[in-house]
């Protein structure tokens, strides 16, 4: 394909229902998401059920506010696109469905996109392209993996969560320490203004070189630390007898000792990657990648190993529309489309 490639792009497979009209891969011409965080906050969580009925409402607003914001029609559409896999099936099957019938009215092809990867493109959103290859760390509340990634639709995944992903745990850990939802920027919040050497969380690295991650144990270890476990963690100086025995400073510093062991691992894995796999590039995404700690982590670990450092923008690293269409336009140029008869998947195809 030579001529410019317009891209309706849809975003189902959570929480926030998002669409962005997206040109030649890089061109964010719009960008709309439709949060739910309100709704599942009095939750402690996502609610599949609800997600998927606020997805049904939602969803033809934000397509219609996508054209209007882009400045362009339905006629000026080149493609639709949308994420298939993986994630919640009831809010996938909502996007999924939209794009379907918008590709089927307007007789375009219709590019059917992995979640994750495309949080791997996402830096290159609105900036430069890639230089690979390059190892990539994407870290959300549902999935924390390690890739060797040779171009925007190569990419061999080397390692990803046992248990709970990153962001899950920074929700588990918000909720134990009476923390608001979503618990990620909570805990973010609060160990800005703790002792990060607190207490001394365990790091689980597994065995040997092993670029898997496993965040259940830590998340325990907090439970234990707050409610005066004997063993919970290596330090034994001090433990509390429960939540409401934690002053304000306290809270901030378990949430700055966890998010310390959090990122220690996720640093240590990082760099193991780029070592195994030669990479020239760093690349940082998904909803944990906002997090400042994890970011001052990998700005350090690429001046260390003298590496490029790809991070998306705040907006792009949240789940939304416009990674959906940037990767779709490579896989609409390598005429990777799809029928109609595609399938959601709510974990990913092999």
């Amino acid at each position: 394909m030579t001529e410019p490639s317009t891209i309706l792009a849809l975003e189902s497979s959570c929480d926030e229902t998002a669409c962005a009209v997206v040109v030649d891969g890089r061109d964010v011409r719009s960008s709309v998401v439709a949060s739910q965080i309100e709704m599942h906050a009095r939750y402690g969580g996502v609610v599949p059920e609800l997600a998927s009925r606020a997805h049904l409402e939602a969803v033809n607003t934000v397509i219609e506010q996508a054209l209007a914001q882009s400045g362009m029609h339905f006629g000026d559409v080149d493609a639709v696109a949308a994420t298939s896999e993986p994630g919640l099936i009831g809010s996938l099957l909502t996007g999924l469905t939209a794009a379907k019938t918008l590709a089927w009215t307007l007789d375009v092809p219709l590019v059917a996109v992995n979640h994750v990867h495309a949080h791997v493109y996402a830096p290159a959103l609105d900036d430069q392209p890639i230089d690979y290859p390059a190892a990539a760390l994407i870290c959300s509340g549902g999935h924390t993996a390690m890739y060797h990634v040779r171009g925007p639709m190569d990419l061999t995944l080397l390692g990803s969560t046992r248990d709970d992903a990153a962001g899950e745990a920074y929700d588990k850990v918000a909720s134990i320490l009476a923390l608001p939802y979503p618990g990620g920027p909570a805990i973010d919040r609060a160990a800005q203004r703790g002792n990060a050497q607190t207490v001394d969380f365990p790091r689980t690295l597994l065995k040997g070189q092993s670029l898997d991650f496993s965040f259940s144990g830590i998340k325990t270890a907090v439970l234990y630390h707050v409610n005066g476990v004997p063993g919970a963690v290596r330090d034994q100086s001090a433990r509390p007898r429960g939540i409401e025995n934690l002053s304000e400073q306290d809270v901030c510093d378990i949430a700055a000792s966890f998010q310390a062991a959090v990122v220690d691992v996720l640093r240590i894995k990082l760099r193991r990657a780029a070592t195994a796999t030669g990479a020239r590039t760093l690349i940082l995404g998904g909803g944990v990648a906002a997090n400042s700690a994890l970011r001052a982590a990998a700005t350090q670990l690429a001046d260390d190993l003298g590496l490029t450092l790809r991070m998306p923008p705040l907006k792009y690293c949240l789940d939304n529309a416009a990674m959906i269409g940037g990767l779709a336009f490579h896989l609409l140029r390598a005429g990777k489309t799809c029928g109609l008869d595609i399938e959601a998947r709510a974990t990913v195809r092999r």
